[in-house]
């Protein structure tokens, strides 16, 4: 079969009615996520994981790993278009990615034109969303059969390299963000070591023979700790929302945006594919590359739609580009794809280079998705704008017992035990210490997910090689990633030692 026979077999997964129900409701769930400042695609994937593990609960298998993946991943991009409504309407980004926006975005919304900058960054989104599909059906199968050739050697350095990739680049500290991600490794070595069946870090606690479970942590941190963060730091400042006009933008503005919406969408795209970039990197480049080819840039800050239409775009188009070593490599390339690869081991589905080998019906399924979610996402952004505007004044004091209730019914839902809970409120108060003390949290989610497979890998690799150290050095492409993530963690060292702040948060 070929990569169309394939395509059409995941539309008619993804077409299913209860699948169509999915995505609109991770969509819809998503652009709400990217609107309420603070909570962002991570927390509201992984608030979400339970629900749809309860949700899915009668479906065989396959098909609960699918509708599930849709849900999850309508979440993730649909967060990514939210994320511009309240840059432009409030100057307060919805998540790390839509910062650039803020910019231009809220400029227009005082200068009367938010209903044009909302359009173009929902038609932005929209174009972006179709170009990395039309890639990511391109590059999965040639990827895929590439990495079908890895053996337990490349496999081991790829992991690093995820993992280098995302802790160099995460928050303000390189330290801080490698001691985040040991903390992850380490959290993956409790339980019954799969290969001798020895009990590791488990203190002859039955509970803990099965390991620390990925959802309880990953709730825990993000939807929890922004919890605590909103109870502990009282924000009483009322802002005041820009009026919004007319929805449609000018024909000069559609034309002046055209430029920005194309290259916005092929460098968002390939910067999202590079493990560790992610949306919010994206952005920064797109910005700074319009404004380096404008022939005015003095007008970049002023209320400029080429401001909005370029990072808008990139976000939305890393956040795709993602997806692609997730699907094909099992490599997560940020920390919302770490907790989308969580959820799919969940239902025993390993992404990978074997995944449109072993699970097409999931794979396809999800591609599929993204072109029917993206259509949805245009049809509720353009109409719906100053309903999820309201969404923005939703009082605190409505929206954290909500959080709250889904986190812990989630959790017990999923994992029917007393200790889960104990351990997901210890995780709470734990991710608001760690966000407020500059801690980034995403590499402690990506070293829990990645560390058994880091593992299982070394010891395959050893094994065949007799206990030779020396075959990740000998074979070329493990070489290859292991020197890429050597570079990857000295750089920002080298750059720091130079004067120059590396602040890029992984998000996306």
């Amino acid at each position: 079969m070929d990569t169309l026979d394939y395509l059409f077999q995941g539309f008619g997964t993804a077409l299913i009615w209860y699948n169509i129900a999915f995505a609109f409701v991770g969509v819809l769930i998503g652009t709400a996520v990217g609107v309420l400042p603070g909570i962002g695609p991570m927390s509201g994937v992984a608030l979400l994981i339970p629900v749809t593990a309860s949700i899915t609960a009668g479906l065989p298998p396959e098909q609960a790993a699918t509708s599930a993946i849709i849900l999850l991943a309508g979440v993730y991009y649909g967060a990514m278009y939210g994320g511009s409504t309240t840059s432009i309407l409030l100057n307060t980004p919805g998540e790390s990615s839509s910062v650039v926006t803020t910019l231009d975005g809220y400029q227009m919304a005082k200068k009367g034109r938010a209903g044009s900058a909302l359009s173009i960054a929902a038609i932005g989104s929209f174009v972006a969303g179709i170009v990395t599909l039309v890639a990511l059906i391109m590059l999965a199968k040639p990827l895929s059969a590439v990495a079908l050739k890895f053996g337990p050697a490349e496999y081991f350095s790829l992991m690093l390299l995820g993992l280098g990739a995302v802790s160099g680049l995460a928050g303000k500290s390189v330290t801080k963000a490698l001691i985040m991600t040991i903390c992850g490794l380490l959290l993956g070595t409790i339980g019954i070591d799969s290969v001798s069946g020895i009990a590791r870090f488990t203190f002859d606690v039955p509970w803990l023979y099965q390991g620390i479970e990925f959802l309880t942590i990953a709730v825990g941190l993000f939807a929890l700790g922004e919890v605590f963060k909103t109870i502990l730091e009282k924000e009483e400042d009322e802002v005041k929302i820009a009026k919004i006009n007319n929805l449609l933008p000018s024909k000069d503005e559609f034309k002046e945006s055209a430029g920005p919406i194309a290259r916005g969408s092929i460098l968002g795209f390939f910067v999202g594919i590079l493990p560790g970039a992610g949306a919010t990197l994206a952005s920064f480049f797109s910005y700074i590359l319009e404004k380096k080819i404008s022939k005015n840039p003095s007008k970049f800050g002023t209320g400029s739609i080429a401001g909005v239409a370029a990072p808008e775009s990139a976000n939305n188009a890393a956040s795709g580009g993602a997806m692609i070593p997730l699907l094909t490599l099992g490599i997560p390339g940020s920390g919302t794809t770490a907790i989308l690869m969580g959820a799919l081991m969940m239902y025993n589905v390993q992404p990978g280079p074997l995944l449109f080998e072993d699970h097409p019906q999931v794979a396809w399924g999800l591609i599929a998705s993204m072109f029917i979610g993206n259509i949805m996402l245009l049809v509720l952004n353009l109409p719906l704008v100053k309903v999820f505007a309201k969404i923005i004044q939703t009082p605190k004091q409505f929206l954290i017992p909500i959080i709250i209730a889904i986190s812990i019914f989630g959790v017990y839902a999923v994992q029917v035990s007393t200790y889960d809970l104990l351990l997901l409120l210890g995780c709470g108060i734990l991710g608001y210490f760690l966000s407020k003390n500059d801690y980034p949290i995403a590499p402690i989610v990506l070293g829990l997910v990645l560390g058994p497979m880091v593992e299982n890998n070394l010891r395959r690799a050893l094994t065949i090689s007799n206990g030779d150290f020396s075959v990740f050095l000998t074979r070329p492409i493990s070489l290859a990633f292991l020197l890429i993530t050597l570079l990857w963690l000295i750089i920002p060292f080298l750059m720091k030692r130079r004067g120059k702040e590396v602040i890029i948060n992984v998000e996306g």
